[in-house]
């Protein structure tokens, strides 16, 4: 597949180097322009360019930036991107450590269905909650013991299935974890975040969710 990465830090720059590795046809971009990827591109092979470049005519584009810099990004961002694209967002609102206040959001309106409304595509929200080193280093063949679930949240179910099936690519057990408005279920600070939980244990963190935003992840 052609798969766009926009953002090539710490979960950006992994998924590039497993994707890669797995003969998939990626295309990358970040903030500060292609030639500052010389470095990633030489490493892994991927294609260096702007953000409008690397979603032209892709199968999946993953945005994997800051959440306060989504409004930032180019209007149209995705418009050459395939009509059936799968559109990944990674992100995570850190009102305290990083983002500021982003008023809906602190409002209840869950992280991703904000992101969906500046993009203007439908999202899936997936390798949110999973340490990037894991990415590389923890991926395990289907049925291998310790093998690391990841929740998968979308509207659109056949972008859904591409993309967990990514994710059992990858190494991982993809679980279907509902609709976008139950993303926040696995958001910073819920049962699920960061637990490399097995797929049956992530399915009871994702249960055991509550709505209410903790403080430390509140502006």
């Amino acid at each position: 597949m052609k798969i766009g990465i926009i953002g090539t830090g710490n979960i950006g720059g992994n998924l590039t180097r497993r994707l890669t590795k797995l003969g998939h046809d990626v295309h990358i971009a970040n903030s500060r322009g292609p030639e500052t990827l010389s470095d990633l591109a030489a490493e892994t092979g991927a294609k260096p360019g702007y953000a409008a470049d690397v979603a032209q005519g892709a199968d999946v584009v993953i945005v994997t930036i800051p959440q306060k810099n989504i409004p930032l990004l180019p209007a149209g961002v995705l418009d050459g991107a395939s009509s059936h694209a799968a559109i990944i967002d990674t992100g995570n609102y850190y009102p305290q450590q990083r983002d500021g206040l982003i008023g809906p959001i602190e409002a209840g309106l869950p992280e991703s269905r904000w992101v969906e409304q500046h993009l203007g595509r439908p999202v899936i929200k997936v390798f949110n909650g999973i340490y990037s080193q894991h990415i590389l280093d923890r991926g395990l063949p289907a049925g291998s013991p310790g093998r690391i679930a990841l929740p998968v949240a979308g509207d659109d179910q056949a972008a859904k299935a591409v993309v967990m099936q990514l994710v059992e690519e990858l190494g991982f057990d993809a679980v279907d974890a509902g609709g976008l408005d139950e993303s926040w279920r696995q958001q910073p600070g819920t049962p699920s975040y960061g637990a490399d939980a097995g797929r049956d244990d992530l399915r009871r963190k994702l249960e055991e969710a509550s709505p209410e935003r903790p403080a430390n992840f509140r502006a």
